[in-house]
Parts: structure tokens; C-alpha cells; sequence
């Protein structure tokens, strides 16, 4: 029998978005994570639903973690399958290990107004995309932040 703390808080789904925020002149948004102070990173969310579109699930994330519109967001139709740290494995069903991840991308203006969800995140920074790639504390963000200048030069769709 599941106990009421089991039923309030269901497991995550395995699959989840990242949203690389960025400036036109390549400046990128990160995020330092209130649970891993030090731990900086892109906005990320899992799914609410299996059935929600993965669209759907960037612009909620991005408006959760940020406060920005994410009206012009960009699919950049590729994912990454990755281990889930250790440390948060117990928010997913036993035996999950692995996360499908899907990127997108949001261009904003300099100087767009940023409101971090406080539970989430302890402040955030806006770097070159060089700088950001090299503080992303996960390889797969890391990744895409160095694809950024390939997708704005019109790569993948």
C-alpha cells in the first residue's frame, strides 16, 4: 500500500527537455541549482505528463525556472540519453537509470528581465558561450551550448 507522500509526489518521467537561453550575440543564461550549490546548468524539466508535448514541457520549464516567455523557442530535434546522477535517482521509478533528453534552443534579447524560482535556483549568470559550455556540470549541457553557433547558422531543425 502506497503511503500519502508516495501518492502526493509521483515518480519523474524519464524524459525531459533542455532549454538553452541565449542572447543573439551568443550570451548564455545558467542557472545554479538550490539543491547542488555550485551546480550550474541550463533550464531542464521533466515531463508532467507522458503525454505532453515536449514543446509544451520547454515553455512551462522555462517560465517556472526563469520567468520568460518562451514564445520564439526552437526545437533542435535532437536528444541525448544519459545516466541519471545517483543522487537523484530516487525521484524515479526503480530500477530508471537513464534519461532521454530534448533540446531546444530560445533566443532573447540582451538584457531580458530573468526570475528564478527560488526553490530551484540561487542566481544565474549570463556568459559567453565558451565560458557557459565550460560551467555546465553536465557533459550533455555542456554539448549543447558548443552546438549553439551551429544552430543559429541554420543546422539541424
Amino acid at each position: 500500500m502506497s503511503s500519502p507522500a508516495a501518492l502526493a509526489r509521483p515518480y519523474k518521467i524519464p524524459e525531459s527537455v533542455l532549454v538553452v537561453i541565449h542572447t543573439p550575440d551568443l550570451q548564455v543564461l545558467l542557472l545554479e541549482r538550490a539543491d547542488k550549490p555550485g551546480f550550474w546548468q541550463s533550464v531542464t524539466g521533466s515531463k508532467d505528463a507522458v503525454d505532453e508535448p515536449l514543446a509544451e514541457t520547454a515553455r512551462r520549464e522555462v517560465r517556472e525556472e526563469t520567468g520568460i516567455d518562451a514564445g520564439q523557442l526552437r526545437d533542435w530535434e535532437f536528444s541525448n540519453r544519459y545516466e541519471i546522477y545517483p543522487v537523484w535517482r530516487h525521484r524515479y521509478a526503480p530500477g530508471v537509470t537513464h534519461n532521454l533528453e530534448h533540446v531546444f534552443g530560445l533566443t532573447v534579447p540582451a538584457g531580458t528581465a530573468v526570475r528564478l524560482a527560488p526553490r530551484e535556483h540561487l542566481q544565474y549568470r549570463w556568459l559567453d558561450w565558451r565560458a557557459a559550455a565550460d560551467l555546465c556540470f553536465s557533459p550533455s549541457n555542456a554539448e549543447a551550448v558548443l552546438q549553439l553557433p551551429r544552430f543559429l547558422r541554420g543546422g539541424p531543425r
